[in-house]
This record gives structure tokens, sequence and C-alpha cells, in this order.
């Protein structure tokens, strides 16, 4: 899945919910039950989450929606097997990247 989301220091738990084409309830139980996860809060209370955040929600994403481990089954991957599935995982999204810019330039053609 791409995640099309401006560079920034921190995005607003309704964007980041609208990017993966979520429920912000979602990404807040995700919060709650993945320890990487670790959103700043302002003085109202108010998530910010950062470039970090994001790129472990779009792991959690990965696994869970499109690989379809269960919450546990996810948190277990997390920790035992993280560095390598993050691996593949991140060439995975260059790959996405890339070919989604190919396509525009195919289209502009």
């Amino acid at each position: 899945m791409h995640i099309d989301l401006p560079e920034k220091r921190y995005y607003a738990i309704g964007e980041v919910a609208k990017a993966f084409k979520v429920n912000t309830s979602l990404i807040r139980f995700w919060e709650k039950e993945f320890d990487v996860l670790k959103p700043k809060k302002n003085a109202k209370g108010n998530r910010k989450f950062t470039p970090e955040d994001i790129e472990h929600l779009k792991f959690i994403y990965h696994l869970v929606k499109e690989r379809g481990f269960t919450l546990e089954g996810a948190k277990i991957h997390l920790k035992e097997e993280r560095r390598q599935t993050l691996s593949t995982f991140e060439i995975i999204s260059k790959l996405e990247g890339v070919k989604n810019e190919l396509i525009k330039i195919k289209n502009q053609l």
C-alpha cells in the first residue's frame, strides 16, 4: 500500500487515518496495542505522529491488513523478525513508489 503524506515533522491523527483509509479509532487502538507507536501529545492531548510513527504504522498495516496477521501474531512478528521483515517491507515500499512514479511518467507521455 502506498501512503501519500506530505513530508512534515508531525501528522495529526485525522490526516494519518485518511492516508491509511481507516478510522481514527483504529489508529488509537493500534497505538494502545503496539508499543512501537509513540505519538507525541500536545497540551490539549492531540496526537502528533512523527515520520517514524508513520513507518511503524505502514508496517503494522502491512502485517494486519495485507498479510492477515492477528494482532498477537503481528506483535510476535514485530519482535522476532523485525529487522528482516522490515527490510523486505522497505524494499517493497520503495519499489511501489518507483512503480507509481513510472506510471505517472507513462501517463504523461
